[in-house]
């Protein structure tokens, strides 16, 4: 299973992430949604390149050009409600794409919230036979929502691929999944990875809770 680590080379994503990670960018929730739907669409950029193409003939004005354009059935997926503005920016790319929504959520099962339950609630997706699946998620902490979404999504057919897509991930979020999902055909993209997750189950140093982050405090 590949996984592609941007922050292995200097690209203009450090400059988002560095805005991410900052608690004083983060008071600015239009800034933080912005910075993660364009890691998205830049991820999106760089999976376009792993599809599959064909020759189109394109009638211009003044005469017709061959161009090689994308063949593959690619549906986007994500996990409520932190994955929202990430979906958007993989659509803004692939916008012929089809659409999955998982609803899922983090619940401490402990007093000492060290020990974190993942329920799913909701699910509306296409038939994913054949299709090339983007699992947009942006953080991979331990793996767990991951795979319950995918097991979620693959209950209505199987992709042909899966492109796993997070802004961060652990080494242990990146382990669960390539011991879950399938070897030969799921390739993990990671804006980042860090060293690992802290107590109550969230990614340090990370950037804290995505979905808060994004939309506010929830009860």
């Amino acid at each position: 299973m590949k996984v592609i680590n941007f922050s292995d080379q200097n690209s203009i994503i450090n400059q988002y992430l560095a805005e991410m990670r900052d608690k004083d960018y983060q008071q600015n929730r239009l800034l933080f949604r912005n910075n993660i739907q364009r890691v998205g669409e830049m991820m999106a950029y760089e999976i376009s390149k792993t599809l599959d193409y064909q020759q189109k003939t394109v009638h211009t004005p003044l005469a017709d050009a061959e161009v090689s354009v994308p063949v593959d059935d690619v549906v986007v997926a994500t996990i409520f409600r932190a994955g929202l503005p990430f979906h958007t920016g993989f659509l803004n790319v692939f916008d012929h794409a089809g659409n999955a929504f998982v609803s899922a959520y983090r619940k401490y099962t402990d007093e000492e919230h060290t020990q974190v339950g993942i329920h799913i609630e909701y699910l509306a997706t296409p038939d994913l036979t054949g299709k090339t699946l983007i699992i947009a998620d942006p953080m991979l902490a331990t793996g767990g929502s991951m795979e319950l979404g995918w097991e979620a999504l693959v209950s209505k057919g199987r992709p042909k691929h899966v492109h796993v897509a997070c802004v961060i991930a652990t080494p242990d979020g990146v382990d669960y999944i390539k011991s879950h999902l399938p070897e030969e055909n799921t390739t993990i993209w990671c804006a980042a990875i860090d060293p690992g997750l802290n107590e109550h189950k969230y990614i340090v140093p990370g950037f804290g809770d995505a979905g808060d982050l994004c939309y506010g405090d929830k009860l």
